[in-house]
């Protein structure tokens, strides 16, 4: 009987992972701060501790720490402990048994020409310390000849993130959505848990993993939506520079030749599962695969969500000038002129009120209500 190790079983991946083992007949080894839903508990604290992978035949790394932190802070250290030195004590452990370590689509470089997205697609220039220390603990991996998973915004049953924030931005039967629908590349967390299962005999390197083809964002969200019962109608944020003096630059991620916003366009073109039950063929690097590969919700895409859900710009309170994600335009507040118009009638009220109030003021200070 095969050991399967897995990092991280606790959360939303490394449990989906786990179980799915499991149900292959292979012995679980959950390794992590929590137990996971099936197997034996391995005690690791990933930001301080060497883990113990006695009898491991497979290590598969889930465990991560995730969180957008202010640069040079506390919480940004944590998660270089954890994503990063982490890593080097996992591998240190590992001790030659093959690993699959499951990385993130943040470690893309973002800007210009993301249509397409391959294995080869730059590694560098991340927007936050989550891409940061992820594309730093995969280099790690790489290096120590593991196989690197690079899923797309994995969704799925128990997800603890995605579905949580798009029901969050529903406001009054509303649901505002930046620029025009677009399509998108997402990772159902099966075909993930599958993926991470099977790569103990790709070879070694870095392997894009999405769902057989890109989900349009609205009608994604509409099925979402749906399954939770929610009633709601979808609006369309006009995209404007939050500069307005300031045209974004032409051929910026997301933006078209007119400068108007839209979300990055970003299908995977490398290996991805096919959506039937049973499928076999040859893997992109080499070697043969076989496996049960499936898609069971609709999706939508996290980055999009972090700008979604928005009330009209009347009922909304400033934005930050930070971009949420890679080419953002902000769009543009008019909360602004709402509230110095607000001011200009206070001011005209309060003076029409003042003789009033000097005329009652007077006549008490007569009749002697004031000493």
């Amino acid at each position: 009987m095969t050991t399967i190790a897995v990092t991280g079983a606790s959360g939303f991946c490394g449990s989906h992972v786990a179980t799915t083992a499991a149900a292959r007949g292979a012995e679980v080894l959950c390794v992590g701060r929590r137990p996971g839903p099936v197997g034996r508990h391995v005690p690791w604290d990933a930001a301080r501790e060497v883990p113990d992978l006695h009898g491991a035949d497979l290590v598969v790394h889930c465990a991560a720490a995730v969180g957008d932190p202010v640069p040079g802070s506390p919480a940004e250290a944590a998660l270089h402990a954890v994503n990063v030195d982490g890593t080097a004590r996992l591998l240190d452990a590992a001790a030659g048994r093959p690993v699959v370590w499951v990385s993130s689509a943040s470690v893309y470089a973002p800007g210009p020409g993301r249509s397409r997205i391959t294995e080869d697609h730059p590694v560098r220039g991340h927007l936050n310390a989550y891409g940061r220390t992820k594309a730093a603990g995969e280099a790690l991996a790489l290096a120590a000849g593991a196989v690197v998973l690079r899923p797309r915004a994995v969704y799925g049953a128990g997800d603890p993130h995605l579905v949580p924030r798009l029901l969050s931005r529903v406001r009054r039967g509303r649901l505002m959505l930046p620029g025009p629908s677009v399509r998108l590349s997402l990772t159902a967390v099966e075909n993930l848990a599958d993926a991470c299962l099977s790569a103990a005999d790709w070879p070694p390197g870095a392997y894009n993993i999405a769902d057989p083809v890109p989900y349009d964002r609205d009608e994604a969200i509409r099925a979402v939506l749906r399954a939770h019962g929610k009633r709601v109608r979808i609006g369309h944020l006009p995209c404007r520079s939050s500069t307005p003096r300031r045209a974004p630059p032409r051929g910026w991620p997301g933006c078209s030749a007119e400068g108007s916003r839209r979300s990055p366009v970003t299908p995977w073109t490398s290996w991805r599962p096919r959506s039937s039950w049973t499928w076999a063929g040859p893997h992109p690097r080499g070697g043969q695969r076989a496996g049960p590969w499936r898609t069971t919700q609709l999706p939508y895409r996290a980055h999009d969500l972090a700008m979604s859900g928005r009330a009209p710009p009347s009922q909304r309170r400033r934005q930050p000038s930070t971009p949420a994600f890679p080419g953002a335009i902000m769009p543009t507040e008019d909360h602004g002129r709402t509230a110095v118009g607000a001011k200009i009638l206070a001011a005209v009220v309060l003076l029409a009120l003042m003789p009033l109030v000097i005329y009652f003021m007077v006549s008490f200070q007569e009749s002697g209500a004031f000493p």
